[in-house]
């Protein structure tokens, strides 16, 4: 972590990460590609239930990213057992808080179904697909911690062993629970379900066969409040990031119902397409994350900077790739989800290649967020992970329909990502001009 040069260390954690989130991506594209072949209300069922999802996503990275960071730097100070508890006690409170969701979930599913945004026609379709979701809480919350503290250890080849054996199993369960077996959207979401355990088991055999360096042992749970709250205040910002994507989900779905299911639909569509692109900023970030974390608590601030600036330069290459190559083939993507609804198409391609525009921005803001979380910066990055989702995103998606219409659906995300993209870069200047500029 401190001797290796800085762009291979940071592909050799960063690319196990991107491809592990592009695979998760992948699976969760295939589940709106073949539930969209049961029709334009399934299809908008995906969009529904992913808010959800969100939430459980919400929680697992609160307290994964906030012990990984708090792990990482531990280790970087050659303090193992204080590593230990920070572990210990994140996976066995993301299980408690699984639990706790899972429970009244599953009793009110069909109201929280149109608390998230499901329409008459739509309510059916996801309330079959919500069931599973819900009942796989706390493996869903329990695998996000596993994967960021493996990654936080910097072994994240293991990391990307366990959530891509559940990916590919996703996908190759989809069209025979789906089709096969005649279950619709209740197999999509047994996939779902089924991949997740398989993903769960093997991040576990990671830690009960010693192949991570810290441990996972019920001994290591710590009885103090004073850990959950550093574990809290550093993990707070991937609550906001991720919990307020959720509530942005619910709006959007809320907005694009005015215009229909096909809009809708749409959206969804156009959501999952841009998780998956957007991945690759994501992996290489959450790759830098522990190289930041423990250079910072070893005192190598050069490497630091140098860790910065090449995960920003990667990203931008990479990201402007693939937002030439989206834009381009909007219609097309779009068609493959569903041909046979026009509108479906012609809404989203607006909204696709909007997004594409704005996409480069988030090589800026991704490791802008990640460098000030990695280093316990709470506050700072609390409020930059608000920022796309939350602070831009909720009044605009409220407005902007109002005075522009359905465009004003379409273009929300950009303009978000444009405002939080202003926002961040004086927030850089202003963290590299503090940091210590010699090494020890």
């Amino acid at each position: 972590m401190t001797q290796t040069p800085i762009p291979r260390l940071v592909l050799r954690l960063g690319v196990p990460t991107t491809i592990s989130m592009l695979i998760s991506a992948i699976y969760s594209v295939a589940d709106t590609y073949f539930v969209s072949q049961l029709g334009t209300g399934a299809s908008g069922a995906v969009g529904v239930v992913f808010s959800l999802m969100a939430v459980f996503q919400a929680v697992g990275f609160t307290l994964g990213m906030g012990c990984g960071s708090l792990l990482s730097r531990k280790l970087g100070e050659k303090d193992k057992q204080a590593a230990d508890v920070y572990a210990s006690s994140a996976f066995y409170a993301s299980l408690l808080l699984g639990v706790c969701v899972t429970i009244p979930g599953s009793f009110c599913i069909r109201g929280l179904m149109r608390l998230l945004g499901a329409t008459d026609t739509i309510l059916p379709y996801a309330v079959d697909y919500g069931r599973f979701i819900v009942f796989g809480a706390p493996l869903f919350c329990a695998s996000f911690v596993l994967n960021n503290i493996l990654r936080a250890e910097g072994k994240s080849a293991l990391a990307m062993i366990g959530l891509c054996t559940g990916g590919l199993l996703n996908i190759a369960l989809d069209p025979l629970l789906i089709f096969t077996f005649g279950m619709g959207t209740s197999g999509a979401a047994l996939a779902t379900l089924v991949s997740q355990c398989v993903s769960f088991c093997i991040l576990l055999s990671m830690f009960l066969f010693r192949r991570s360096i810290t441990s996972l042992h019920p001994r290591g749970i710590s009885r103090s409040a004073r850990t959950y709250w550093q574990i809290l205040c550093v993990g707070f910002p991937s609550f906001c990031r991720q919990g307020l994507a959720s509530i942005s989900t619910v709006l959007l779905n809320r907005q694009a119902a005015i215009y229909g299911d096909a809009a809708v639909a749409a959206m969804s569509i156009v959501n999952k397409v841009f998780m998956f692109v957007f991945c690759i900023s994501l992996g290489i970030g959450q790759g830098f994350m522990p190289v930041a974390g423990y250079n910072y608590g070893a005192k190598q601030y050069g490497r630091v900077r140098k860790a910065y600036r090449f995960t920003v330069l990667l990203s931008l290459i990479l990201m402007s790739a693939m937002a030439a190559v989206v834009y381009a083939l909007s219609a097309q993507i779009l068609t493959l989800f569903r041909a046979d609804d026009p509108e479906v198409i012609r809404f989203g391609t607006t909204a696709m290649r909007l997004q594409c525009v704005a996409m480069p921005l988030q090589t800026l803001i991704v490791p802008t967020n990640m460098i000030h979380q990695s280093l316990g910066k709470s506050a700072e990055s609390t409020f930059l992970s608000s920022c796309r989702q939350g602070i831009f995103f909720i009044p605009l998606i409220l407005l902007l329909p109002r005075w522009i219409g359905a465009l004003g659906v379409q273009c929300t995300q950009s303009l978000a990502d444009l405002l939080t993209f202003a926002v961040s870069v004086p927030f850089a200047i202003r963290f590299f001009r503090k940091l210590p500029k010699d090494e020890t």
